[in-house]
């Protein structure tokens, strides 16, 4: 089941002089999450997916959770109140797809090529997270 209307907000996400636009999905933690920018956060890398903590703690009530994603999906980790960026197969993974370790809230799709997150390294500090039209 998609999530995604066409009608989403775009977010932006900022990592050193890169910024990346994500078309958010309708979903109540993608409302709550634009309701809640911007932040920075440092995030960590767990094969080809970046999770950092958000705060304050994102709802989802209503929302459907799933565990495998694509390539380019930013999702919500409950468990940990993470946002997270997946650009290629995670150790949970069984073939090539992004798995998380648990089900995630599906929070949109990045614009562009995700896989150039694997130039990253391990971690991110201060990835900004911003609502387009807070620039």
């Amino acid at each position: 089941m998609s999530t995604h209307n066409g009608d989403g907000a775009t977010m932006l996400l900022g990592i050193g002089e890169k910024t990346f636009e994500v078309e958010l999905y309708d979903t109540c933690a993608g409302r709550e999450l634009l309701a809640n920018l911007p932040q920075t956060i440092s995030m960590s890398r767990w094969g080809d997916e970046f999770y950092g903590t958000l705060h304050p703690k994102i709802g989802h009530a209503g929302d459907t959770l799933r565990d495998v994603f694509e390539i380019g999906e930013v999702a919500m980790w409950p468990p940990g109140n993470a946002f997270c960026i997946f650009f290629g197969p995670t150790p949970a993974s069984v073939g090539a797809e992004p798995r998380a370790a648990s089900p995630c809230v599906p929070l949109g799709r990045i614009k562009g090529d995700a896989t150039l997150f694997r130039n990253f390294g391990s971690s991110l500090k201060n990835a900004t997270l911003t609502a387009e039209n807070q620039v």
